[in-house]
């Protein structure tokens, strides 16, 4: 299992070492936006550039790229209007709550409706609720997550004027009219991983309750309720608990979207500025490029290893 775990992290730092050299090499492709003589700050923000090694080869200026930012931490100071002068990790810092925000109270929303839904269904198969429920879930999962973030600000926002629409500033993350001001775009996160853990749900409970070690608990005595809760549940939480993981770097990845149509100060928008603004900010990029790539492998890890933690038969990297 040790062995297994030092493989894996050896393969994931060479996989974010791979990807994070791609992004360089193509973001240096790209033009770099000029600086303005009238500028009161134009003579730094010329200094800084030849300081991260801007009119120096590309292979020099990923070594020096290398050296100040992956293993020193130093992602340089913003060169945009916006926010100049300000360092790059802190802008990144200050917005990192409001994406944690809405996609943990989105899961929190998902999870237990998905798995409920999913476990009705299973229990109800091949009866009205199970056709139902289906038929929803094949709706839900083939229309994209900013479909219904149009819907839900069109209807709930817009026309029946229940929640604002954009959600509101500020770090008060208790109060309920941030919850009120985030619940759009918690609601549009959530349709599309409330149907995708409940087709799973159904489809791994309705395999484990078809067993033949289901007939051997009946045969025993148990009843049919218990039965499912001591034995079929329990063998079919296996696959589903990871695959819940998924589903949450899912939903940061859908965020980037949602963000920006709700107004949303998070990371989201932030990515998008930082590459399509009139200055783009590159090394804001490559941050927040690194942040979603980690978030990503790191994930997959985790996933891995809790099939292990839940059920303690599966020995993970076992020959």
């Amino acid at each position: 299992m040790f062995k297994y775990v030092l493989k894996r992290l050896a393969l994931l730092v060479f996989t974010f070492l791979v990807i994070i050299t791609m992004c360089f090499i193509l973001v240096k492709l790209l033009p770099l936006a000029p600086i303005d003589a009238a500028n009161k700050d134009a003579a730094v923000l010329e200094a800084r550039r030849e300081l991260l090694g801007y009119n120096k080869p590309i292979i020099e200026q990923y070594f020096i790229f290398l050296r100040l930012t992956l293993f020193g931490g130093n992602w340089g100071l913003a060169e945009g209007a916006k926010y100049q002068g300000q360092e790059i990790m802190n802008i990144f810092l200050s917005k990192l709550p409001f994406t944690m925000y809405i996609n943990f109270l989105a899961m929190l929303i998902s999870v237990p409706i998905g798995l409920g839904l999913g476990i009705f269904a299973a229990l109800k198969k091949n009866r009205w609720q199970d056709h139902l429920i289906s038929t929803g879930v094949m709706v839900f999962i083939s229309v994209p997550s900013y479909v219904y973030a149009f819907i839900v600000q069109y209807f709930i926002c817009f026309k029946w004027k229940w929640l604002p629409l954009q959600m509101q500033s500020g770090y008060d993350f208790l109060s309920w009219s941030m919850f009120l001001s985030a619940l759009p775009a918690i609601l549009s996160l959530s349709f599309g991983t409330i149907a995708g853990l409940t087709r799973y749900t159904r489809a791994e409970l309705t395999e484990v309750l078809t067993s033949e070690f289901m007939l051997l608990a009946r045969t025993k005595g148990l009843t049919r309720a218990q039965a499912t809760t001591r034995h079929a549940l329990r063998n079919s939480m296996v696959p589903i608990f990871p695959s819940i993981i998924s589903q949450f770097i899912g939903i940061i990845g859908g965020s980037l979207i949602i963000e920006q149509i709700f107004g949303v100060p998070g990371v989201g928008p932030l990515y998008i500025e930082s590459i399509t603004g009139t200055q783009p900010e590159y090394n804001l990029f490559m941050l927040l490029s690194g942040f979603y790539c980690l978030v990503g492998l790191l994930a997959g890890i985790i996933v891995d290893l809790s099939y292990g933690f839940i059920d303690p038969r599966i020995r993970m990297g076992a020959k």
